[in-house]
């Protein structure tokens, strides 16, 4: 049985080790944080701060939006996205490793305390009832300010998340 995280398309750029779990995982990719990937691919302003990690990692990213883009899986995404929140059909990607689109919709639930990309992905966490996986110390910190139910597992914890993790039993019971 795989387990399901909620994650912007970026960070499987950036983190390679996120295509290689020791156990079966299904990623919940926002469609919003794949458009994310034409913009950062194309920009001037650098996504890693070393030059040579920057030139890898949009590399990484210029393959993430190649199989986005490959006729057969743009038609599977195409069928998720004329209705909200409704998820793609499996996109394969090695035999550990699923995408599963989400047609999020953003409705501004949280106001100007998340921008649109988190409360996305705060929001596809909730539906699904599946962790995020995210590398931004800021978002975890409004989550907990905010007081948000989901969980949330830091990028450097997703191999504890895949392996036991902690069940929503278990840090919702007082």
């Amino acid at each position: 049985m795989s387990r399901r995280f909620v994650i912007e398309a970026v960070l499987v750029a950036i983190y390679g080790e996120l295509l290689a779990p020791s156990q079966p995982v299904e990623y919940l990719i926002p469609y919003h944080t794949i458009m994310e990937l034409y913009e950062m691919k194309d920009s001037p302003e650098p996504v890693m701060p070393e030059a040579e990690d920057d030139a890898h990692v949009k590399s990484k990213i210029g393959e993430l939006i190649a199989y986005f883009d490959d006729s057969f899986n743009r038609k599977k995404l195409e069928r998720a996205l004329g209705v909200p929140w409704r998820i793609s059909p499996p996109l394969p990607i090695n035999p550990n490793v699923t995408f599963l689109v989400v047609n999020a919709a953003e409705n501004a639930q949280y106001g100007e305390a998340l921008d649109p990309i988190e409360t996305e992905l705060i929001l596809t966490s909730m539906r699904e009832q599946a962790p995020i996986v995210t590398d931004q110390l800021e978002l975890m910190g409004k989550i907990i300010q905010l007081e948000i139910p989901v969980q949330v597992y830091d990028v450097y914890d997703f191999e504890f998340a895949v392996e036991q993790g902690i069940h929503a039993d278990d840090w919702m019971a007082p």
